[in-house]
Parts: C-alpha cells; sequence; structure tokens
C-alpha cells in the first residue's frame, strides 16, 4: 500500500481472510468495502458455516447460495476453496500470502500451527505481513483453548448477568454478540498496524481476545467494582439514573415506545405532553425518589397512556415535549429509517441465487474515499481461476492437474 491520492481508501491492500462466521470475515467485509482485495478462503469439506448453520436462506431453504447471512458478511469479496491440509494447498497459500498485506483468521488457538500457517512462518515468507488472529480468550492461557461461541462470550463478558429482571434467570443475548464487538477492534488494530508499517516498514501479529473486547462496553460496571466492591445486578428496564424509564405499549400489534426521565422539569414536561392526569400530580412525583418509590405503578400508568395511541403518535407527541423518547423498531422500521437511508446503510445488489437483496453499508462516511458496494458474495470457488492463474500465474493445465488432485476441495 502506498500514499497518495486512492479512489477508495485501502485500494491496494490485499488480504488473506481464513475462517469463518462474523468475528474473522466482518473484519474483512470493512476492508473489502474501502476498496481492499479481501480473499476468502473455503474448503468444499468444510465452508463457512454461515452458509448452513445460520437462517434466514432464501424461500426457507438452506442451501450453499441460499444464506443471507453468509451474502451480508462477505460482499466484495473474491472466494476461492483451497484444501489447506495439501502439501500443494499449503503451498499455494504460501505463495499467496507472500503477494499480500494482511491475513485475517479465527480459528481456535492451534489451527494455523497444525496447517504450517503460524506467524512465524508467514513471517519469513513475508516480512511486511500484518496477520490478524481473533478468536474466543486469544491465543495463550489457561483458558485459550476453551471452545465456545458469541453466547458463551457473553455469558463469560458479563452482559448476560445484567439483562433481564431481578426475580428471574438472567436472559440470553443472541449468539454471536461479542464477535460484532470484537470486529471493530480487529478493524482499528489492523489499520493501527498497516500504518505502523508504513512508518516502520515491519509487520506484526496481533492477537485479539473476543472476551476482552466484551469487557470494554461494561466499564462502567468495572470500574465500579473496582472502586466499591459493590456488583451490579439485573434490574428489569430500570436506570439508576432516569425515572420513570422503559418501554411501554402502543396501539396496535407489537408497537412500543422507550422513554426515559432525566430530571424533575422533564417530568413536568411529560405530566404536561399527558394532558396532566390525576395520577401524575401528587408532589412527591415532583422529585426523583418520589418517582423511584413508587416507579412500578408510574410504568403501569404511563403503559395505560401510551396504549391508547398510535406509536408513532406517542412519539411526535414527546419529542415536541422535549422528551427523551424513541420508537422500538422492528426490521421492517429499520430499513424504511429516513436517517439510516441518509447514511446510505442500504446498499441494493443483486446476488445470482437470492436475488435482489440490500447489502448492508458501513456506519462511517469517508468524505473523500467513500465505501463502494457493487459486488455480492462469491459463489463457493468462484474466484479460484481468477486468483490462482491470475494472481499467482498458474497455467491451465497446472490448475487442471491440481484440481483433479483435490487441492481445490
Amino acid at each position: 500500500m502506498t500514499l497518495g491520492a486512492r479512489a477508495q481508501a485501502l485500494e491496494g491492500l490485499r488480504v488473506i481472510e481464513f475462517g469463518a462466521f462474523a468475528a474473522g470475515p466482518a473484519i474483512g467485509k470493512h476492508a473489502a468495502n474501502h476498496g481492499a482485495q479481501v480473499i476468502h478462503v473455503e474448503t468444499r469439506t468444510r465452508v463457512d458455516g454461515f452458509r448452513m448453520n445460520y437462517p434466514p436462506f432464501k424461500d426457507n431453504q438452506p442451501g450453499l447460495e441460499r444464506a443471507a447471512q453468509f451474502a451480508m458478511t462477505n460482499d466484495c469479496k473474491l472466494g476461492i476453496t483451497l484444501n489447506l491440509k495439501a502439501d500443494e494447498g499449503r503451498s499455494l497459500a504460501l505463495r499467496l500470502i507472500a503477494v499480500s498485506d494482511v491475513v485475517i483468521e479465527n480459528f481456535p488457538p492451534g489451527t494455523m500451527k497444525r496447517l504450517g500457517l503460524e506467524y512465524d512462518i508467514l513471517s519469513e515468507v513475508n516480512p511486511r505481513l500484518v496477520m490478524l488472529s481473533t478468536c474466543n480468550q486469544g491465543q495463550t492461557g489457561p483458558h485459550a483453548k476453551h471452545p465456545g461461541f458469541g453466547t458463551q462470550l457473553t455469558a463469560m463478558s458479563g452482559f448476560i448477568h445484567f439483562t433481564g429482571w431481578p426475580d428471574r434467570e438472567p436472559s440470553l443475548l443472541w449468539g454471536p454478540y461479542i464477535d460484532y464487538i470484537a470486529v471493530a477492534y480487529g478493524l482499528v488494530a489492523v489499520l493501527a498496524a498497516l500504518d505502523q508499517r508504513l512508518r516502520t516498514g515491519r509487520g506484526c501479529h496481533i492477537d485479539l481476545s473476543q472476551y476482552e473486547t466484551g469487557l470494554q462496553l461494561l466499564a462502567p460496571a468495572l470500574v465500579e467494582y473496582s472502586t466499591t466492591g459493590a456488583t451490579s445486578e439485573r434490574d428489569g428496564n430500570h436506570d439508576r439514573l432516569a425515572v420513570p424509564h422503559g418501554v411501554y405499549p402502543c396501539m396496535g400489534d407489537e408497537r412500543w415506545v422507550a422513554i426515559s426521565v432525566h430530571d424533575d422539569s422533564e417530568w413536568h414536561r411529560l405530566r404536561s405532553a399527558m394532558g396532566d392526569p390525576e395520577w401524575a400530580q401528587p408532589e412527591a412525583l415532583g422529585s426523583v425518589s418520589g418517582r423511584r418509590s413508587t416507579e412500578a405503578e408510574l410504568d403501569l400508568a404511563i403503559a395505560d397512556w401510551t396504549r391508547t395511541l398510535a406509536r408513532d403518535e406517542v412519539v411526535a407527541c414527546l419529542r415536541e415535549a422535549r422528551i427523551h423518547v424513541a420508537p422500538v423498531n422492528d426490521m421492517a422500521d429499520i430499513f424504511d429509517d429516513g436517517q439510516l437511508n441518509s447514511m446510505r446503510i442500504w446498499r441494493q445488489l443483486e446476488h445470482p441465487q437470492i436475488g435482489r437483496m440490500s447489502f448492508q453499508g458501513p456506519a462511517f462516511l469517508l468524505s473523500d474515499t467513500p465505501a463502494v458496494i457493487d459486488r455480492p458474495a462469491p459463489l463457493l470457488g468462484q474466484h479460484n481461476r481468477e486468483v490462482f492463474c491470475g494472481t499467482l500465474g498458474l497455467t491451465d493445465a497446472e490448475y487442471e492437474r491440481l484440481e483433479r488432485a483435490g487441492v481445490f476441495d
């Protein structure tokens, strides 16, 4: 990669991506959306888990090329298949890495070493290589090799302890929640390493523990425990500062709003917006302590008001009164959201088997080098010839011999 004017921020970079699901490939997606050539490596004997294990599928029929989750995570990439357990497959991987800038892998610890592709070997082939290894608990330590997935990481990181009601069991968050937190840290780490390489000429190996990235979003609770010894507990939708604070039902099926009252003046504005009902008039409710003492009753009374109105009516009314309020959006709302559409979050592309679908753009806009999302996710092995013959220079005869030998399985 060289400095200077570029149509896209990462144009000229080549990224080789080993691994599957979200934690590694979602980092590669950001790179691909900003101009890097990202090559997603799979094997036909064990394809990326997002292809077969995660719905939704086109017409609810599972298939290698019908998974929307895989498509959403891998747009703008090239896709190849390579048997890394075969000597010639490993040799091709090393040749490809020798002419690349970044390797991303999210295999369990030790996998790359067993394949003969650990950083010590790769850095000999390419001293300028930046390698990111992202896995559950990092590459070393007493628990590094414990198996797990996003659900286990979310539990270990403490999130699940906080989700739910105080008199009930904890509530699980959606499976690979921590994966997507780790993506942001992984992307920034790779960019920082590339910046270092520009200044020093040296590559490096980044060991990213997804467990540790999850802790970053629990900083307030960690600080509280470290300074006072107090452990935060589940408290439903309640908040330590804002009261009332919760989600309230509106007219219709599964229509809700989130409302927070942060101080006494905001409470009086809420009273007025609701028509100053009799139940809201006691003087004690004018203070945080008074509202806190009857919070359950307040929640029921506010819900009685919100459920008589359409959700958007409640939101418009309370926003005009300068109350902290927002709709609880479902997925249809998300795709219709004017703010998201103004930021070009959704980009329509034609997938060869799924058909027309919305691919997700980045959550940030670069003014001079904006993201370009112009190619759907690759079919399995779609770019084998382009990469192995075009980039590595194999002849047709060599390619066909290796194909017969199962090197591209």
